[in-house]
């Protein structure tokens, strides 16, 4: 009776007395990480942001290797297997540089698209767009400075904003501590929000920025809601006034009885002598 073996997988035999080659892994797009999401295409703003959504695309790809490895030497007298495997690290480059090629706009893609492996694409990216971020220092504290809060939006959907912002100056270096970031937040709400800020001032001491947040999205809600509520009171009043003619005037040859103001659902007779 034939019993079952476990084939083992197949790799690269040396010739006797040769090297051994290990070849690449060619990248499948149903490998068994999960694909990232494809990044917007770069358009020359917000590079460190493309970059490193980029990085982890290419990352879930199998790919992200290529972006620090130069193409394997042939030597003299290449054997097939090595030639095999230089063939192989070719393919996967030329997929690794070609998603970041695509992940550009057109007019980028025109310029960036000789480079010669992605090895030397990203790098080439890297020098000209991380040199003109390190200019935007100014740029972004001036945007912390000018941000403030409008009444026309909501309260939340501007934390965001500002979180952003804050984002943007811890990856340029600068460090600014949780109670500053708290304080500087309650300071940017809208001006209706005047009480409120003057409640929280008193206890900016003893808030996290997370704890900050929560409480604004909740304080945000009860608006809404009385809101809401006021509005629908609103309509009741407006649907009884409409309901009901606003003057109606009876006339006798002694006097007249005028019934106005609508009161509480019902009339207010006056009488006129």
């Amino acid at each position: 009776m034939a019993t079952s073996e476990t084939i083992p997988e197949s790799g690269p035999v040396p010739p006797s007395g040769g090297t051994v080659y290990a070849t690449p892994y060619v990248a499948s797009a149903h490998g068994s990480v999960g694909l990232g999401e494809r990044p917007k295409k770069f358009n020359g703003k917000d590079f460190k942001r493309w970059q490193h959504k980029m990085l982890f695309y290419v990352t879930t790809l199998n790919l992200a290797r290529f972006l620090q490895e130069d193409a394997p030497d042939l030597g003299e007298n290449p054997d097939r297997q090595t030639v095999a495997a230089v063939d192989a690290w070719k393919h996967s480059d030329f997929l690794c540089k070609n998603y970041i090629l695509n992940g550009l706009d057109n007019a980028l893609y025109n310029v960036y698209s000789p480079m010669v492996n992605a090895k030397a694409l990203w790098e080439s990216l890297e020098r000209k767009y991380k040199t003109e971020d390190a200019g935007s220092k100014k740029f972004v504290v001036g945007k912390f400075l000018d941000f403030k809060m409008v009444d026309s939006k909501t309260v939340i959907s501007q934390v965001q904003e500002f979180q952003l912002i804050l984002h943007d100056i811890h990856e340029e270096g600068m460090v600014l501590g949780e109670s500053f970031q708290v304080a500087a937040l309650i300071e940017k709400l809208p001006p209706t929000w005047k009480d409120f800020k003057n409640y929280l001032k008193h206890k900016r001491k003893e808030i996290k920025l997370e704890d900050l947040i929560v409480r604004l999205r909740i304080e945000e809600d009860n608006r809404q809601s009385k809101k809401k509520a006021g509005n629908y009171h609103q309509e009741a009043k407006a649907n009884v006034v409409e309901q009901y003619p606003v003057s109606l005037r009876i006339v006798s040859s002694q006097f007249s009885i005028h019934v106005g103001d609508c009161w509480n659902w019902g009339f207010k007779p006056i009488v006129e002598k």
